[in-house]
C-alpha cells in the first residue's frame, strides 16, 4: 500500500522516527500544547482503576488536562447539573489515596483523590465533562432553548463543579477548573441554542474569574462525522471556548459488516469503504475552513481496539465482510471471557466488557500471542491485528500510528491531543506517555 502514501507521510516517517531516537528532542519541555486525558468515572469498579493509578505510573506528569467523565444534565423544569454517581464520585472512602495522605471527610472517592492530585499538579487543570454518550440530550435541548434555561444550567454547573457546593455538609472548592461540553450531538434545530449555550458558560466563567483571579476553562466535543458536524457553527461555536476536542477514532464501528480501521490519519485509494466519518486528516481540513484556529483543534486519539470475527484471511484481514463484532477476551489474551455482562460480569476480563471493543493493555498480550498477526498500514497510518485461527481482526492506534500523528499535530500547529480513556492504556500507561513524548 506504499503506492498511496501521503506526501506528508514520507516526511512524517523519517521525523517519527527521529523523535523515537534522539534523547535531545526526547528532553525538550513541553510546548504549549494540549495533553488530555478522559477518565471515566465508573472505571473505578470492575476495572480497579483509580485517580491514585495517574499518579502511581506517572502519567499525571505528563498531562495538561485531566478530563472527568461523566456530570449529568438534568431535564428537569429547571435545568441543572448533578452527580452521576455519588459513591464512586465522593461518598467511597476505600479508593487509594494518591498522597499517601488520608482523605478530608466528609470528601472521598475520586473527587477527594482529584484534590489530592492537583495538590501535587498545580498547574494540571481538571475539567468535568458534561454529558457524554449516555448523556442526557433531552436535558441540553431543554437547557439551550432559552436564555433561563442557559442560565440555570451554567450556573448550577458552575456552583456544583467549579465552587464546589456538592452536596449538604460536602464542599470542594475548586474541585474542577471548567467544562468540557459532551452534547452527543445538537440537531439542526439546536445550532444556534448551542453556540449560546457556550456563551453563557463562558460569561458566567468569567464573571467567576472577576472575583477569584483565577482563569477557568471551556471546552466542547466535536464529531467528525460531517452529518453531525453540520449541526454546529463551528466557528461561532469555536470563539467560545479554549480548544475543542475533537473525534479522532470510532471511523469504523463493530456494527460494520465491513471491518476497516477506526481511526485511520489519512485516506488510500485501496479503501474500498466510503460510508461514515473520513480520515482525521480530511476532518482537520474541513474544521479549518470553517474557521476554527489551529491552535484549538485537539486530536482524539483512542487507547482501544475496534474487532470483527468471522473475517477472511485476506489483506491482512483489512476490508473484509465480518459476521459480527468480536467477542470480548479475557484481560490476559488468553480465551473468552465466559460472561461479560456489566452487571455481573467474570473476574478477569477485558475491562470495556463490550463486544467489538478491546483495550489497549489486552491488545499488547494479543501482538505476542502465537499465531496473531500484526500489521502496521503506513498509507493511511494505523495498527491491525489479525488472527486467523479464530478469523478476528483489531484495528487500534500503536506506538509507531502515534508518533506520525503527533508529529502531524506538531506540523500543521494543532492545539494537542486527548485520549479516551486513561484506563484502557497498558498499567504503566506507555501510549499515553508516548503521545506526550510526541508533543513536546
Amino acid at each position: 500500500m506504499t503506492k498511496d502514501l501521503h506526501p506528508f507521510q514520507i516526511v512524517m516517517r523519517w521525523l517519527a522516527l527521529l523523535i523515537c531516537v534522539s534523547p535531545s528532542l526526547a528532553q525538550t519541555p513541553h510546548a504549549k500544547k494540549v495533553i488530555g486525558g478522559y477518565f471515566e468515572e465508573w472505571g473505578v469498579r470492575y476495572g480497579g482503576f483509580t485517580i491514585a493509578d495517574l499518579q502511581r505510573n506517572g502519567v499525571a506528569d505528563e498531562l495538561t488536562h485531566l478530563i472527568y467523565a461523566f456530570g449529568d444534565v438534568t431535564p428537569t423544569s429547571t435545568p441543572s447539573c448533578a452527580v452521576d454517581d455519588p459513591s464512586v464520585a465522593y461518598l467511597d472512602a476505600s479508593l487509594p489515596s494518591v498522597s499517601g495522605k488520608p482523605y478530608t471527610a466528609p470528601l472521598y472517592g475520586n473527587f477527594g483523590a482529584i484534590l489530592q492530585l492537583k495538590e501535587l499538579h498545580p498547574r494540571l487543570k481538571v475539567l468535568i465533562s458534561l454529558g457524554g454518550q449516555a448523556g442526557n440530550a433531552a436535558g441540553w435541548v431543554a437547557a439551550a432553548a432559552s436564555p433561563n434555561g442557559r442560565a440555570a444550567l451554567a450556573s448550577s454547573c458552575i456552583d456544583l463543579f467549579v465552587k464546589g457546593n456538592i452536596a449538604a455538609g460536602v464542599r470542594a472548592p475548586g474541585l474542577f477548573d471548567g467544562f468540557n461540553i459532551d452534547w452527543e450531538f445538537p440537531s439542526a434545530a439546536d445550532k444556534e441554542n448551542f453556540t449560546a449555550l457556550l456563551k453563557e458558560f463562558r460569561t458566567q466563567l468569567d464573571a467567576l474569574s472577576k472575583n477569584t483571579g483565577k482563569q477557568y476553562v471551556l471546552t466542547f466535543d466535536s464529531p467528525a462525522d460531517p452529518r453531525k458536524y453540520a449541526n454546529i457553527d463551528l466557528r461561532a461555536a469555536a470563539e467560545q471556548v479554549d480548544f475543542l476536542t475533537i473525534d479522532g477514532y470510532d471511523l469504523a464501528a463493530p456494527e460494520d459488516k465491513q471491518t476497516n480501521e477506526a481511526s485511520s490519519l489519512f485516506a488510500s485509494s485501496a479503501n474500498p469503504s466510503h460510508d461514515g466519518a473520513p480520515d482525521i486528516d480530511a476532518t482537520v481540513k474541513a474544521y479549518l475552513k470553517t474557521g476554527v484556529p489551529a491552535a484549538k483543534y485537539t486530536m482524539g486519539l483512542p487507547l482501544y481496539a475496534v474487532g470483527w470475527t468471522g473475517v477472511p484471511n485476506g489483506n491482512h484481514g483489512l476490508y473484509q465482510n465480518a459476521a459480527a463484532p468480536a467477542p470480548v477476551l479475557l484481560a490476559d489474551g488468553s480465551g473468552y471471557c465466559p460472561k461479560p455482562n456489566k452487571a455481573a460480569p467474570s473476574p478477569g476480563c477485558d475491562t470495556i466488557l463490550t463486544p467489538g471493543f478491546l483495550t489497549y493493555a489486552t491488545i499488547e498480550k494479543l501482538i505476542r500471542a502465537n499465531g496473531v498477526t500484526a500489521w502496521y498500514d503506513s498509507a493511511r497510518v494505523g495498527a491491525t491485528l489479525y488472527n486467523p485461527l479464530n478469523k478476528t481482526f483489531y484495528t487500534y492506534d500503536s506506538p509507531a500510528s502515534v508518533a506520525t500523528k503527533t508529529a502531524y499535530i506538531r506540523e500543521n500547529k494543532l492545539g494537542g491531543a486527548y485520549v479516551w480513556a486513561l484506563n484502557d492504556d497498558d498499567p504503566d500507561g506507555s501510549l499515553t506517555k508516548l503521545i506526550a513524548a510526541g508533543l513536546k
